[in-house]
């Protein structure tokens, strides 16, 4: 079974995102679990797989997006710590680094996670803490 988590996105000022996601490169990303890196010996360009659950605003707090879609996304090719978020989903959500993601990590490398349970990642971010004091729009 998996490990739901909620993350903050990491990425460039919502001008550069614009640009990078236009030539395809990264743009937006975000920090797996410690738990997970370990267990699964993370690594550079290892597959990470599961559902996009929901998308919060860090400039309201609110929920803006609930697609419950899979992905299939790569870790970095220098670590495998970060988790890249493609181009089209970055436009599609109109997402930046002052937006929060709610995940369900299904299976590291083909591999499944935490096998017949359920966990949440200890570093969920809380709600009282979804709205941020600074925040910038997506640029179109």
């Amino acid at each position: 079974m998996p490990e739901k988590c909620r993350v903050v996105l990491c990425g460039f000022d919502p001008m550069l995102v614009k640009a990078y996601a236009a030539a395809n490169a990264r743009a937006v990303w975000w920090h797996i679990s410690d738990e997970l890196y370990e267990q699964f010996n993370m690594k550079p360009k290892m597959k990470v797989s599961g559902k996009l659950l929901k998308v919060y605003a860090g400039k309201t707090g609110q929920e803006v997006a609930a697609p419950n879609e899979p992905f299939d996304w790569e870790c970095a090719k220098e670590t495998g710590l970060v988790v890249v978020l493609p181009s089209d989903t970055i436009r599609k959500y109109k997402l930046t680094e002052y937006h929060f993601a709610e995940l369900l990590i299904e299976k590291i490398d083909g591999k499944d996670v935490y096998p017949g349970e359920e966990k949440v990642s200890k570093k969920w971010w809380p709600d009282d803490k979804l709205k941020l004091g600074y925040a910038l729009d997506y640029i179109e």
